[in-house]
């Protein structure tokens, strides 16, 4: 898993660092950034696959684009940064993503990729660009060159200290560190064997769900990701499963209380019987067990949204083939409080046994219900800004002193609602 993120002049956010768990839930008010903590993990898992980042692919990942001077932090009084700095921590080291705009105030301007690899076994850092690693970058002018740009640069926005170290060695000792075929095959091997990782593919594969019931319902104008980040291709999701996934997901069925069963019309005869009007895609049918056995069942098109929001988050969590690593933005939309009680300690249930590691943010005090944070892997944040406006995040660790308010104790909603967690407007 990942185990922290540290997002420095992105959007709303100059400089922060979150301690991650298995499931990871933020709550704040609206414009917080919340969604910009998210947008900052697309943004590092788009650097390491593509050594340059156009809009259309950010906005395909789930990221709101803007020009690059409106994606970088601009605070009152302070300089404005010329990159996006992510640090992605995992278990054997970290990576250090870094892109820079190459023109700040162009919409549709390309972001160069660039990033550092730590390994925590030997305590060095390799330098690679989108996917090109340092051994392919076989001039020492042009090695010489983005060493000592990048020390430079990081000097001036005031860089941690074992960066800007490592770069002045690396500058100073070029030549023999270039001449050491040893240290060239090292970094090449333990780069490789990152980009091998399981950790590596989890980042690299990083999505945010944003749902749209009609992409849900398989309308075609509305199913514009290919990678589903809408919703799109539910069916095709649970067409795919595994007979065993299958069976697991529809334990589940008990917490619509209408739903009698769901399944796949593979071969669209359905449609040819006038189930429905052909607006939709999408093979995916359900039955009322309250209705009469010739008249129960009924397509995606009239389905009500909870149902389907519901069915593609168990889903994803369940499904091999849906990312290890995932955001859900705004989980609450088109369910019931007590719905989102349950489904949240179901799905903390489904990360652990699925083994997904998931961030979450909510507007719905109901859904800190469902999260037992006496579990170390199951985590809340309050998202905030601060007296300037910078975006920063704090971890709610409720101990037993804390539980007991007002004589009596109150649930973590109530506690949200209250303001003793904070998260919540104090201007009215």
């Amino acid at each position: 898993m990942l185990e922290s993120i540290s997002i420095k002049n992105f959007k709303s956010i100059a400089n922060d660092t979150i301690e991650l768990g298995r499931v990871n839930v933020f709550i704040g008010e609206n414009g917080c950034g919340k969604s910009n903590i998210l947008e900052a993990l697309a943004f590092a898992s788009l650097g390491t696959t593509y050594e340059t980042i156009d809009a259309d692919l950010l906005s395909i990942n789930g990221i709101r684009v803007a020009k690059p001077a409106l994606m970088m932090s601009a605070f009152e009084g302070k300089k404005q940064g010329k990159d996006v700095f992510i640090d992605i921590a995992f278990a054997q080291g970290k990576l250090h993503c870094r892109a820079i705009p190459e023109n700040k105030e162009d919409i549709y301007a390309k972001w160069e990729s660039m990033n550092f690899l730590a390994d925590n076994s030997t305590n060095k850092y390799g330098f690679s660009r989108g996917n090109e690693s340092m051994d392919n970058i076989n001039s020492k002018i042009e090695k010489a060159t983005l060493y000592s740009l990048l020390f430079e640069s990081y000097k001036k926005e005031g860089e941690t200290e074992d960066i800007l170290a490592l770069l002045n060695q690396n500058t100073n000792n070029l030549i023999l560190e270039l001449e050491s075929l040893e240290e060239s095959k090292k970094f090449k091997t333990n780069y490789l064997k990152f980009k091998e990782s399981a950790n590596y593919q989890l980042l690299e594969n990083f999505l945010i769900y944003t749902l749209n019931t009609p992409a849900l319902r398989g309308i075609p104008e509305f199913q514009k990701s290919r990678k589903g980040i809408y919703g799109e291709n539910l069916d095709v999701m649970i067409g795919q499963l595994a007979e065993k996934d299958l069976a697991e997901l529809r334990e589940y069925i008990y917490s619509i209380g209408w739903l009698e069963d769901f399944f796949i019309d593979e071969k669209d005869k359905l449609k040819l019987k006038g189930y429905k009007l052909n607006q939709s895609k999408s093979l995916l049918y359900f039955r009322d067990k309250f209705m009469q056995k010739k008249n129960n069942v009924f397509s995606v098109e009239n389905a009500n949204e909870g149902i389907l929001h519901v069915l593609f988050y168990l889903t994803v969590l369940i499904s091999p083939k849906t990312a290890k690593f995932f955001a859900i933005d705004n989980i609450e939309t088109g369910l019931n409080p007590h719905l989102c009680r349950h489904l949240m300690t179901e799905m903390c249930k489904l990360a652990k046994e699925h083994d997904k590691q998931v961030l979450i943010t909510t507007h719905n005090p109901a859904v800190l219900d469902g999260l037992n944070l006496f579990d170390d892997e199951i985590r809340l944040f309050v998202v905030a800004r601060n007296n300037i406006g910078q975006t920063t995040t704090e971890r709610i660790l409720i101990k037993p002193e804390h539980e007991q308010k007002e004589g009596r104790r109150l649930k973590l909603s109530e506690l949200w609602t209250r303001g003793y967690l904070g998260g919540i407007s104090q201007d009215f």
